[in-house]
């Protein structure tokens, strides 16, 4: 394949003193020979000035503006290279360099870099260029520089063509990272992804949300916004105004731009923080501006300016508030200091940066040391006369050494090293001595992976050709009238945090957390954000959280919601509270009141007891069905008291399954027993035989209590077995847990009272049919009354238990099974008691026949009546009872006797009864 040759003239530019470009190498600032050439890129001066505005043909322009702190980096490279060579890194191979001024300028770094790649041992400047270009051998093997991101990116993309490594100490831009488009570009800085995100993280740390941006309208601020933007976003940042300057100072709308963007700031009122990507010289511009306009900001610098002594010896600088800036990490800087102090002595021919700034130097030789760089750069905008200098001239190396920025001082020196080690490795197996022995892409195969040091710390280029080591976080602060930038912290690139380092750079950077920046006043814990449609993100209303809600940090964009099984929050909470246990405690004073109620229905049912034993062949007692009936039934109010008891304390499966089944089988048994005694009673003072007949047949005590009880117990089990009553935690009440016993069935539990009501309401019937029995031992008439309570209670429980919840739902029933318990037992025994303690007459058993008599008598007179109105055959009929005076107990029981046969006779329609009835009567009473 032929190989297309274009051989291009190398523009060649003079410095600025110069009138006319003789040959190419007046287009060098620096240069020394040596077996491995190394470029350089600085801008040393921070413009071109032009005699026209549109030039009518291409010529090189004038460049001004002679920047110290840009001439202090092309020393730190000549600097290093001279550590290198005088090291034994290198055994008999020494480095040299050519180092160019770009001015500022693509246009004058573009023409450098043709220099670069012209080919080497050519009697012309030339480049070629090939389809295959792995032999071609450049007059360098590498370039260092440039610092601006815009230059740096234009110079890669001709480097590239020889895959020619290009090591930048400054340019910082994200974009250079990629590797697809800039392959063979390499920095010893951070990328400004990581600048970016440590200054958002730096407001967000100090509490601001509201702050402005000022940047160049180039790639490098450009990019730098955009990561901002996203960065800020991520931290709850909010721009709230973005403001663009031209990127050179040629362009003449600069000063416009700067005005407009001071009456921005004046206007943002609420902007009390300002991040500002520019160059030095547009900071110079800005601040000289804002000074006489009395803006007091805290400024947060880049790196591109956070260093800069021009900046800092600014005339009333302080004036302009507080300023914290990010800069790359320093190194050991003794070395270079020793390097200033006896610059007297370094060569000064082939350094045309060096001679400048000594004739500058010497026309400022009036100056002090405040305004001696203000001197410089107003000579180097005009025209320099040279003036004679003595042979003990001094070159002020003091005033150098402030204007030094020891975080590029420090890149600079990486960028040379990692060089340096990589030419080592290379030549090791190659005679380096010889300029042929390796090509540009070899040496930028080595130096992406290879691990280099600066004397103390290692260092290696990560995947995208950065280094990442971090930076320092500076403050300015005023110390003894002058303004001092000293550092504050560290920012740990891997972790995200800031390492102070000291507890006084603590207490500063407290000091600038007071400064409020905010667009609206910050929302406390216990508040949330309340952004309202079309408003920016960071201006807001705040708002206190509802119920069970929660914030625990400033600013936060919703309330965090409890855990509403356990916790709670109230209103405009920090926290969530854990919820606490509630249950119906032993110490609780309704439980004393209940359990204390039981209690004395215990001591009554023994005091009944007690009672019963000991008037056991009393009517009043034989007539209550026995003892053995008695007992019975008041065991079971002993153990309906005793169930109570299980309804307090803390729920236990166990006790949420006794109290119902105690309570129901209990009571169960105690309305059967008191069903039998009603039924026994109606048997024994009916006078319809019919129905004598049937409650006879119906009357078997014994079976029809274990049936009844029985089933109870079978619906008991079956529940237990089923659905059984277990403990469970009710989260529904907002502050406390409740411990409840789940009755497991509803229906079960239902199916449980309404057999009692059921049994209850058949003793009812059966007790209201013998409510008119004899007073004094009318048991019918006090069971009915008992019924009734036990209905009403149970039936005021239904809706009060079912709209109850909480710890004293148990109490509800507690209450209920009370009233039934004591409505029964003082309707069942309480009369009996009376009798038998005050009222022993007529615990007789000849005030129980009189009682009897006087009943049947006039039960019999009233029946006679009935028929003798209903019989139409009978005109009349006259009734009498015989009346005897007499006052023996013969002639009573013959009464008692008369009135009762009599009464069957009535009540039967036959006049001649029969001795047998009359002997069942008897017997029957």
């Amino acid at each position: 394949m032929a190989l297309l040759v274009i051989q291009i003239t190398c523009f060649v530019i003079i410095l600025a003193t110069s009138q006319t470009c003789q040959t190419p190498d007046d287009f060098v600032a620096a240069t020394s020979p040596g077996h491995v050439m190394i470029g350089g890129l600085f801008a040393i001066h921070e413009k071109m000035l032009s005699s026209e505005e549109f030039p009518r043909e291409p010529e090189i322009q004038k460049c001004v503006g002679f920047e110290i702190s840009i001439f202090l980096q092309t020393l730190a490279m000549i600097h290093s290279i001279e550590m290198i060579n005088n090291s034994t890194l290198l055994s008999g191979v020494k480095l040299g360099y050519e180092i160019y001024d770009t001015c500022t300028e693509v246009t004058m770094a573009m023409a450098a870099t043709l220099r670069f790649l012209s080919k080497l041992n050519c009697s012309r400047e030339i480049v070629e260029f090939k389809c295959d270009s792995s032999s071609y051998m450049p007059r360098v093997k590498a370039v260092i520089g440039a610092g601006y991101s815009e230059i740096s990116m234009a110079v890669s993309r001709l480097l590239n063509l020889q895959l020619m490594p290009q090591v930048s100490y400054e340019s910082t831009a994200e974009i250079l990272s990629d590797k697809v488009r800039f392959p063979s570009f390499l920095r010893t800085v951070p990328s400004d992804f990581y600048q970016t995100k440590a200054i958002a993280h730096l407001i967000q740390e100090s509490g601001w949300n509201w702050v402005g941006m000022i940047t160049t309208d180039d790639d490098y601020g450009r990019l730098a916004l955009n990561n901002f933007a996203i960065q800020a976003a991520a931290n709850n940042v909010c721009i709230a105004f973005k403001e663009i300057f031209p990127a050179f100072l040629s362009d003449n709308t600069i000063e416009v731009r700067i005005n407009q963007t001071l009456e921005k700031i004046i206007a943002e009122a609420q902007v009390n923080v300002i991040v500002v990507f520019l160059r030095q010289f547009h900071v110079f511009n800005l601040f000289n501006k804002a000074i006489e306009k009395n803006i007091n900001k805290i400024w947060i610098a880049s790196d591109n300016w956070s260093t800069a002594t021009k900046i800092a010896t600014i005339p009333n600088v302080k004036r302009m508030g507080k300023i914290v800036g990010f800069t790359f990490r320093r190194g050991n800087m003794s070395s270079f200091h020793s390097f200033l102090q006896n610059l007297h002595m370094f060569p000064k021919d082939k350094n045309k940066p060096l001679n400048e700034y000594i004739m500058l130097l010497s026309a400022c030789a009036h100056a002090e040391d405040s305004d001696l760089s203000q001197c410089i750069s107003n000579h180097s905008l005009g025209t320099l006369v040279y003036k004679t200098i003595e042979r003990n001239f001094s070159l002020r190396n003091d005033f150098l050494w402030d204007y030094t920025e020891p975080g590029l001082v420090h890149s600079i020196q990486l960028a040379v090293f990692a060089l340096g080690y990589a030419v080592r490795d290379l030549c090791q197996t190659r005679d380096c001595q010889n300029s042929n022995a390796f090509q540009p892409w070899e040496l930028l195969d080595v130096l992406k992976n290879m691990t280099f040091t600066d004397g103390k710390n290692s260092f290696h280029f990560d995947a995208n050709g950065d280094l990442n080591i971090g930076y320092d976080v500076l403050l300015w602060k005023e110390i003894n009238d002058h303004m001092t930038i000293t550092k504050m912290a560290e920012y740990d690139l891997q972790n995200d945090v800031f390492i102070f380092t000291s507890q006084e750079a603590k207490n500063e950077f407290k000091n600038l957390k007071k400064i409020q920046s905010r667009c609206s006043k910050e929302c406390s814990p216990g508040q949330m954000k309340k952004i309202t449609r079309n408003q920016h993100i960071c201006c807001y209303e705040c708002v206190n959280c509802p119920e069970n809600h929660y914030t625990n940090q400033t600013d936060m964009d919703h309330c965090l919601l409890c855990n509403n099984e356990t916790h709670w929050a109230p209103t405009r909470s920090t926290k969530c509270y854990e919820k606490e246990v509630e249950y119906l405690n032993w110490s609780d004073s309704l439980a004393i009141l209940l359990l204390g109620l039981s209690l004395l229905g215990i001591l009554f049912v023994l005091a009944i007891g007690i009672i019963f034993t000991r008037n056991l062949n009393t009517p009043i007692v034989k007539s209550s069905g026995g003892l053995t009936v008695c007992y019975v039934i008041l065991l079971c109010h002993f153990l309906n008291f005793v169930s109570t008891g299980f309804f307090i304390g803390e729920p236990q499966n166990f006790t949420c399954k006794t109290r119902q089944t105690l309570f129901g089988v209990s009571f169960t048994l105690c309305i059967t027993c008191i069903l039998m005694k009603s039924l026994k009673i109606l048997l024994a003072f009916s006078f319809d035989p019919k129905l004598q007949n049937f409650l006879k047949c119906l009357y078997k005590p014994v079976p029809i209590i274990f049936t009844c009880t029985g089933l109870q117990i079978v619906i008991c089990t079956l529940w237990l077995i089923f659905a059984a009553p277990v403990v469970e935690e009710n989260v529904s009440l907002p502050r406390v847990i409740i411990l409840e016993c789940e009755e497991g069935s509803i229906v079960a539990f239902g199916t449980m009272l309404g057999y009692i009501a059921i049994l209850a309401f058949i003793c009812f019937i059966f007790a209201f049919k013998g409510r008119k029995l004899p007073e004094n031992y009318n048991e019918a008439k006090f069971i009915t009354f008992g019924m009734l309570i036990y209905f009403i209670a149970w039936i005021t429980f239904i809706p009060v238990y079912a709209n109850t919840f909480g710890k004293y739902l148990p109490a509800v029933e507690m209450i209920i099974i009370l009233i039934s318990n004591y409505g029964i037992m003082c309707c069942t025994f309480f009369p009996k008691c009376y009798v038998i303690l005050w009222k022993r007459e007529t615990n007789t058993k000849s005030a129980f026949l009189q009682m009897i008599y006087t009943y049947s008598s006039h039960s019999a007179g009233s029946i006679a009546m009935s028929h003798a109105s209903l019989d139409s055959n009978n005109s009349s009929i006259a009734m009498t009872i015989p009346r005897t005076d007499g006052k023996s107990a013969a002639s009573q029981k013959s009464k008692d006797l008369q009135a009762k046969v009599f009464t069957d006779m009535i009540r039967e329609n036959n006049p001649r009864a029969s001795k047998t009835l009359y002997r069942k009567r008897i017997s029957s009473i």
